[in-house]
């Protein structure tokens, strides 16, 4: 899906929504989140494989998104934090049953192997 698409008004809801954390890493970084402030580093060492590219990318287009506050610090070296905007705690809990779901269907997958 492309991010035009989703700001279309007359597209569902739940596609717009879900092109707000379409990606392989946007998921795992607002969860991340959900637990409090990270810098970057911190970011790129929880998640092995992911690029400093990739995370500088996928952290703007979610502060472009609002679900993600960028905070940066007048010290030397320069100190940037993330954290969650209100609008990303409301995202995180509506994830939260679809999370669930998901976790019913993994329980499941192994049951039936």
């Amino acid at each position: 899906m492309t991010r035009s698409r989703a700001q279309d008004p007359n597209v569902c809801g739940v596609t717009a929504a879900i092109a707000v954390i379409d990606g392989k890493w946007k998921t795992a970084l607002l969860w991340m989140l959900e637990s409090g402030p990270h810098r970057p580093a911190e970011l790129l060492r929880r998640l092995p494989g992911l690029s400093e590219k990739v995370l500088t990318q996928m952290l703007r287009e979610m502060e472009g998104d609002g679900i993600v506050h960028r905070k940066v610090y007048d010290v030397r070296p320069l100190k940037t934090e993330y954290s969650l905007t209100p609008f990303g705690r409301d995202l995180s809990a509506a994830l939260a049953p679809l999370s669930e779901w998901g976790h019913r269907r993994l329980e499941r997958l192994a049951a039936a192997s």
